[in-house]
């Protein structure tokens, strides 16, 4: 297996770590340990006794009881537990799908989601959301999948567009699967991150062969946790397993008791950034309101990004480079296969993601060069991927 180049790691390995303004990433702003003992209510003594033996396989069981309380059926059994819903998102591929086997995910999306069944020799089949508003139409799935389907892999709200789709239709697509017997795996790292009417993962899980995977990384500020999850049938957790057996093995019991806390408690964690978010989503929509002419973007469902397209710019990527001169994280456009387009996260605090636009909009008055150069495009903000 040969993995392909991973465009958004390397613009985030070259630019994360040298932009002290972040509106590049997908997620809410991390909250540092202390803020996390403090809201948490983690005291010392609790952490001296911590067992650093092994932990179990598909996780703690403690943990694994509270993701099951918390996004499942209230089934420890159906949870696997893992170091971010990347390595899920791994282990999971591997399980469910064979070299020849045709995979259907969406366009624009995440890479990883369908990555590695690209790169075990899978037929990868794209579903592109539609027009500016990147509309997902359920009326594309027969003529683009004509052919039998093994797996489907959905990101709702999407990253890096924010669409979203309503738990009918996310019924339908179960139902759409159901009659190819598919499956489907069902990414809801921003499901918190939703006004209502929400999709809830138990609905989801109806259909036997639908899985959900999760993270702590983008709606409650703990990318560095590097926490996910899995939910499904017990019976697909073999081949994973064995899959682990040779990679993490599994994760670490200090990682283990501050999720377990976090996910009993994860409300306490989300408020401040949801208020953080919406007053973001506000300056956001100012800032792009103000640009109508030059700047085209939909109000996006969920999520902390949107994916706005510069009109008469081919591809942003210098762009992104001007910003990064600026101490501005984006990320171009290029990286999701839109070039003219940039991820524009607004999940960092209200503080800073004033001064990023501020920043952005220097950037936009004195750089003319770069905006029409061709190369590669997206913005976007927050800590996480």
């Amino acid at each position: 297996m040969h993995l392909p180049p991973a465009p958004l790691e390397d613009w985030m390995r070259a630019h994360y770590f040298d932009a002290p303004i972040d509106l590049g990433s997908s997620g809410v702003e991390p909250f540092t340990f202390r803020e996390v003992r403090e809201l948490l209510r983690i005291d010392g003594d609790e952490l001296d006794r911590i067992d650093f033996h092994d932990s179990h396989t598909l996780g703690a069981d403690a943990l694994r009881q509270a993701i099951a309380d918390r996004w499942g059926t209230g089934q420890p059994e159906m949870v696997m537990a893992t170091a971010g819903s990347n390595e899920a998102l791994f282990l999971l591929t591997h399980a469910l799908v064979e070299p020849g086997d045709c995979v259907l995910a969406l366009d624009p999306c995440y890479q990883q989601l369908y990555g590695s069944a690209e790169a075990m020799g899978c037929r990868i089949v794209r579903w592109p959301l539609r027009g500016d508003a990147f509309v997902a139409d359920l009326a594309d799935l027969d003529a683009l999948a004509p052919a039998p389907i093994r797996l489907v892999v959905l990101n709702f709200p999407t990253n890096p567009t924010g669409t979203m789709l309503s738990p009918e239709d996310c019924r339908r697509v179960n139902e759409w699967c159901a009659s190819r017997g598919a499956w489907v795996i069902w990414d809801m790292a921003f499901a918190d991150l939703v006004e209502e009417p929400r999709v809830a993962v138990a609905d989801l899980l109806q259909y036997e062969r639908a899985i959900a995977i999760g993270t702590l990384s983008k709606s409650y500020g703990l990318p560095g946790l590097r926490v996910g999850w899995a939910i499904g049938q017990p019976g697909v957790w073999s081949p994973c397993i064995r899959m682990r057996d040779y990679t993490t093995l599994h994760l670490s019991p200090l990682v283990e008791f501050v999720a377990e806390r976090a996910i009993r408690h994860a409300d306490v964690l989300l408020a401040p950034r949801l208020d953080a978010v919406r007053a973001n989503r506000r300056g956001l929509e100012e800032w792009l309101n103000a640009r109508q002419g030059s700047v085209q973007c939909s109000r996006p469902g969920g999520g902390v990004c949107a994916f706005p397209r510069f009109v008469d710019v081919r591809d942003t990527t210098s762009l992104c480079e001007a910003a990064a001169r600026q101490g501005v994280l984006l990320v171009p456009g290029a990286c999701f296969g839109h070039p003219s387009h940039v991820r524009l996260g607004f999940g960092a605090a209200p503080d800073t993601f004033r001064a990023g636009l501020a920043r952005l909009s220097h950037v936009l008055a004195s750089d003319g060069a770069p905006i029409a150069s061709p190369t590669i495009s997206s913005v976007a903000m927050r800590r996480g991927r």
